[in-house]
């Protein structure tokens, strides 16, 4: 089982690579089905192996141009603030519970993803900036949700700069990245004392993770990323079933 689940680090690292956002939200499942880490643990590592990635791939789009200093600094500055908060709650909340908002995550996630990418050969909506408020409480809510289930938010950040923020697509994309580092490394941050972190098993499934990402951003230009959407869209409806039939029990309703 860990070699499967230190490949399959290295497919999360891919998909990072290649969609600019998605690949992370199958590190939690890899660290909880496959290498059999706890729920609490799992997030907690999960948010420090997308910090580190993230953070491999932002300076990869920097090299290309494609990184927005200034919106990942005042959007990333406010979403960070929800992810500590985030990850502080979380320590009140039960690891199935938490698991069970993952799996809804997931699903939503899996609407947008291949509803985005049936649409990638229509024309994008105009950018357009709205009110510094609005784009606040964004990311304070994208924040709080990667601090309290352990996912990087880019399938709701790269939106959020193109509509809120009015960054075209590809800055989008390179910025996401580097406000996903930042705010999954201080959900890590809000996390320790509160879970034992394996830092040998951490390292290297972020060492594997990193390298993935990076064949991943050089792969980019030569994959259909409507079809790759859409595919890893059926991936996600799959896992958050599963993850929903496995914590079930957690509500009650059994």
């Amino acid at each position: 089982m860990p070699l499967l689940g230190f490949s399959l680090a290295a497919l999360m690292g891919l998909l990072l690579g290649l969609l600019g956002g998605g690949g992370s939200i199958i590190t939690v499942p890899i660290l909880v089905y496959v290498l059999g880490f706890g729920a609490k643990e799992s997030i907690a590592m999960g948010l420090a192996v997308v910090g580190v990635t993230s953070l491999f791939g932002a300076a990869s789009h920097w090299r290309k141009g494609n990184v927005q200093w200034k919106a990942a600094l005042v959007f990333g500055a406010v979403a960070m603030a929800g992810t500590y908060a985030g990850a502080r709650l979380a320590a009140f909340i039960s690891g199935s519970v938490q698991l069970l908002l993952f799996a809804t995550v997931m699903l939503v996630s899996a609407g947008l993803m291949s509803r985005h990418g049936r649409k990638d050969s229509a024309p994008a909506p105009a950018p357009q900036k709205r009110s510094v408020p609005l784009m606040a409480l964004v990311a304070l809510g994208v924040g709080a949700l990667t601090g309290l289930v352990g996912v990087g938010g880019g399938f709701l950040i790269v939106p959020a700069l193109v509509l809120l923020v009015g960054l075209p697509m590809k800055q989008a994309v390179g910025t996401s990245l580097l406000v996903i580092a930042l705010n999954s490394l201080v959900g890590f941050a809000g996390y320790l004392g509160h879970v034992d972190v394996p830092w040998g098993v951490l390292g290297l499934f972020t060492a594997i993770s990193v390298a993935g990402i990076l064949t991943g951003t050089w792969a980019s230009h030569f994959v259909s990323q409507a079809r790759l959407k859409v595919a890893f869209s059926g991936f996600l409806v799959v896992m958050g079933v599963f993850i929903f039939f496995k914590n079930w029990g957690a509500l009650g309703l059994r």
